[in-house]
């Protein structure tokens, strides 16, 4: 079946049915089965002829006249899945349908309907096909459409956030854009509130488990109301593309209310229950819709990549050869000044990129296409802003980047971060100190890499982070490899280390990391430690005298929160 079909509500809801004032008996629960065709009978044998999806219509004068032949006749139409039994009263039942047929009816969650005035059935025939084709016409004009504008746009190259757009106006619903880490790349809310949307994006989006049919790529999940497909092509699947098409509150229930029908004073009788959404699925029009959305993005990353790839090597490998000197630097200014990057008369800053997370480990096929979308956003940043750079990976972690800058220093970082943060939020943009030649730009990129790494437990958002802002934890860092800060590590903790070695459950560095956060303040950082102050005043005491220290020194405090600091820098 398919959704271009009308459901029994909407049959019921019809003016040649309203003629003969129907009245639902039972079955409320199948109302919106689609009927596929109506089929007029007066033989208790029709199911044999049906192939399930008709609408039967009769006016009972061939049915069988005992229970059991009644019965039997309900359930076989039930059995070949028709969608609903039609009966008008008159000539062989006058008040009512038999109780034995509404009862079978219930049962078997068969719709019956009793229209208790005469009614041609040629009419409701009529009405019900021409229902069927002009949904049919529509939705082929529709399909026509869909692949109109999308071999358009596939033609003409269209940024994803251009599809994404497309998509949700042919389909007046919100549409998102996600990558395999579940981060929005592109959304277009269709009139919606975008941080209604958006909100809580990861979240919601790993709530959503669209039902999909065999193998297809595409399915619906009725829970959270998100019609999904994936994306990607030649075998590597990157992304999902999302329509929100909520079945709740959509034209099916809105049937409810007219499909009322009316007893001869006008009065409206109610249809017993509600209509269940939960079966309800997108139109087929929606799915060809997000189906073919995918395949254009799909391509368009393909054709971009082709064309962008020798590019992309080309970044590489000049920034590589910067970093570790394989080119001559002279070489390498000519050659990207060929690729459009002037690296002579500019101000050149090295910048990386990570993500504030690892979500993926190292290496693994998830990591590396959330690398290609990071070097992918990077690159468009660097357009937006609109700079000119050398970018590419420079490890499995990270984007590098060499911007050539013709203007000021720290507005152009501001503008190429705000660029990139607009679709990714959660990554840390770090910058090396500007120089004025070639010759010195590796000194920059090597900074970057440094402060980007000292960088990545920072709390602090700041929208670049560079060498001055980084702090005393960020400058251990950087000096992590330093045999000097290594021993004044062991000199300051080496005694209260061998101690917690040999008594694994007495162990005393947390509580000197405590005291020395809480600001040596032995009343509160006994609460924080939850330990009783006489407790945690003898921990302190066996501390003095492991270490040979004096807590109420300033001056040993700060060697020793210092040590700890460096150590958290070594470990990490």
């Amino acid at each position: 079946m398919t959704a271009v079909f009308p459901t029994v509500r909407e049959v019921i809801a019809l003016d040649p049915v309203r003629v003969g004032a129907p009245r639902l008996v039972a079955g409320e629960a199948g109302l919106d089965r689609p009927v596929r065709w109506v089929h007029s009978a007066e033989v208790p044998d029709i199911a044999t002829l049906l192939r399930g999806g008709e609408l039967v219509l009769t006016t009972g004068i061939g049915l069988p006249a005992d229970d059991a032949g009644v019965r039997a006749f309900v359930n076989d139409l039930a059995e070949v899945g028709v969608s609903g039994l039609v009966v008008e009263l008159g000539r062989r039942y006058t008040a009512s349908v038999p109780r034995v047929m509404a009862a079978a009816a219930q049962k078997a969650g068969l719709p019956l309907i009793e229209l208790r005035r005469p009614t041609p059935f040629v009419r409701i025939t009529e009405a019900v096909h021409a229902l069927i084709v002009d949904a049919q016409l529509a939705e082929l004009r529709a399909t026509e459409e869909i692949h109109q504008r999308f071999t358009e746009l596939s033609v003409e190259g269209a940024e994803p956030a251009e599809v994404v757009h497309q998509a949700a106006q042919l389909a007046g619903c919100p549409v998102v854009l996600e990558n395999l880490a579940r981060q929005v790349l592109a959304y277009d809310a269709a009139g919606d509130r975008a941080e209604l949307l958006l909100e809580s994006w990861e979240q919601h989006s790993r709530r959503v488990r669209p039902q999909q049919a065999g193998a297809g790529r595409t399915g619906y999940d009725p829970d959270t109301g998100w019609l999904v497909t994936t994306v990607g092509a030649r075998g590597q699947d990157w992304g999902r593309l999302m329509l929100r098409w909520p079945a709740s509150g959509s034209e099916g229930d809105r049937a409810v209310d007219d499909a009322g029908v009316r007893d001869d004073a006008g009065a409206p009788d109610a249809i017993p229950g509600e209509a269940p959404t939960a079966a309800l699925q997108p139109p087929t029009r929606l799915v060809i819709l997000l189906e073919r959305a995918a395949s254009t993005l799909a391509l368009g990353r393909l054709i971009r990549r082709d064309a962008e790839g020798l590019e992309r090597q080309l970044h590489a490998t000049l920034l590589s050869a910067l970093l570790d000197h394989s080119l001559p630097v002279s070489e390498v200014a000519l050659r990207a000044g060929a690729l459009g990057v002037t690296l002579e008369r500019r101000r050149l800053v090295g910048v990386v990129v990570r993500q504030r997370g690892e979500q993926f480990p190292a290496g693994t096929e998830a990591a590396q296409t959330q690398l290609r979308d990071l070097a992918d956003a990077v690159s468009q940043a660097v357009r937006d802003a609109k700079l000119t750079a050398l970018t590419s990976t420079i490890d499995d972690r990270a984007v590098g980047a060499l911007l050539a800058i013709r203007g000021e220093e720290q507005q152009a970082l501001e503008t190429f971060a705000t660029a990139l943060h607009r679709g990714r939020p959660e990554v840390l943009v770090a910058a090396g100190t500007g120089v004025d030649s070639p010759r010195d730009a590796r000194r920059s990129l090597v900074e970057a890499r440094q402060v980007a790494e000292a960088a990545r437990h920072d709390l602090g958002g700041a929208l670049v982070h560079r060498l001055p802002n980084l702090g005393l934890a960020g400058l251990l860092h950087l000096l992590r490899d330093e045999p000097r800060l290594q021993t004044f590590v062991e000199r300051q903790l080496g005694a209260l280390l061998a101690h917690d070695d040999a008594h694994p459950k007495d162990v005393l560095l947390p509580t000197l990391r405590v005291f020395l956060e809480c600001g040596r303040n032995k009343s509160i950082a006994a609460s924080a430690a939850h330990l009783s102050r006489p407790a945690f005043y003898e921990r302190l005491a066996r501390i003095e005298r492991i270490l040979g220290v004096d807590l109420d020194s300033v001056q040993s405090c700060l060697s020793l929160h210092v040590a700890l600091l460096a150590r958290d820098a070594l470990r990490d």
